[in-house]
């Protein structure tokens, strides 16, 4: 049973799965809580919450994810800010639902910004 996680680190996807989501939310705000980054409680907590997301996403092998972090690690990003530029994307899309710019999640128009992201794109806060 995992113990710790570290988002630099791939992580087996029958062990991430295994764990109740209280047990996954709980080890990667742990492993934030340790960073000592600054952030606020509820910055925290959606950090988390996001993080956690893509790491679903991930070992569920949700489609076009594992060739994202592919691509992304060839073009000389670490694993978590890839999990960080995914989740930007993801965040982005549940903002437009919140405000009611869209009335549904697009399957179709998340993998578009998953094929469109780049490292270098990333980098200059594009995506």
């Amino acid at each position: 049973m995992m113990k710790d996680y570290d988002p630099s680190k791939q992580i087996s996807s029958d062990e991430w799965l295994e764990l109740e989501e209280f047990e996954r939310i709980s080890l990667v705000r742990t492993f934030h809580e340790k960073l000592d980054d600054g952030l606020s409680e509820d910055a925290l907590e959606m950090h988390t919450m996001f993080h956690v997301i893509v790491e679903n996403q991930l070992a569920e092998k949700v489609e076009f994810i594992p060739e994202t972090i592919a691509k992304l690690t060839r073009q000389g990003l670490d694993r978590h800010e890839i999990i960080h530029a995914i989740a930007a994307i993801v965040s982005e899309d549940i903002l437009d639902l919140w405000k009611g710019n869209k009335k549904a999640f697009s399957p179709k128009q998340y993998r578009r910004k998953l094929e469109k992201i780049t490292a270098k794109r990333w980098s200059k806060g594009q995506y």
